[in-house]
């Protein structure tokens, strides 16, 4: 069973969608022990991480998220909201991760919104993805590089596209809008 974290944030409905449409039994859920007895946790999001964090520690699900001991994949804003500490609104986020959230510098349109390609691909999260794939954004800040980086991304600077520490996985790009391409990241993350 596939529990999907239920926050105050955009785009989980579209998560459970891409993965029920790969044949798994999924919940949208906030309930602790659903989310710790599941078989894997996805921590999808669109939204302010500042309201976000906030609603998370209300709910007591910032620390039931750190402690998750199954393979767990944060998307876009969930990937931002597993790092020390975003820009977005002088956030303290999870600390799963321990770098830094930035904005981007404006000298391009921001937010990065659209296909790019992912390369320098790492663990078996990118099982059968070919170097420089294009996958889809939408996100103003940034992660940095850092030792956990499985896959980058070049959009005014090099960064994190993709993240990965002990059982936390993370993406800045949408799998679930990414085609085949997300797709496939969806099923190896499933077949973890």
């Amino acid at each position: 069973m596939i529990a999907i974290i239920k926050y105050n944030a955009g785009n989980v409905k579209s998560v459970y969608n891409a993965v029920t449409r790969l044949g798994y039994e999924a919940v949208i859920t906030d309930d602790f022990e659903t989310l710790q007895n599941a078989d894997k946790v996805i921590f999808p999001g669109v939204g302010e991480a500042s309201s976000a964090m906030t609603y998370l520690k209300e709910k007591g699900l910032d620390e039931v998220i750190k402690n998750l001991k199954q393979p767990t994949l944060g998307i876009c804003l969930g990937q931002q909201l597993m790092c020390a500490f975003s820009e977005e609104g002088n956030t303290d986020c999870l600390g799963i991760f321990p770098i830094q959230v930035k904005l981007f510098p404006s000298t391009e349109i921001v937010p990065h919104m659209g296909w790019n390609t992912i390369y320098d691909l790492k663990t078996s999260l990118y099982s059968e993805i070919e170097e420089n794939s294009d996958i889809y954004y939408v996100h103003s800040f940034y992660c940095e590089l850092s030792e956990y980086t499985i896959a980058k991304t070049n959009y005014i600077l090099e960064y994190s596209a993709s993240l990965n520490k002990d059982n936390f996985y993370a993406t800045q790009f949408h799998p679930e809008k990414s085609a085949g391409i997300g797709e496939q990241i969806l099923k190896n993350f499933l077949a973890l």
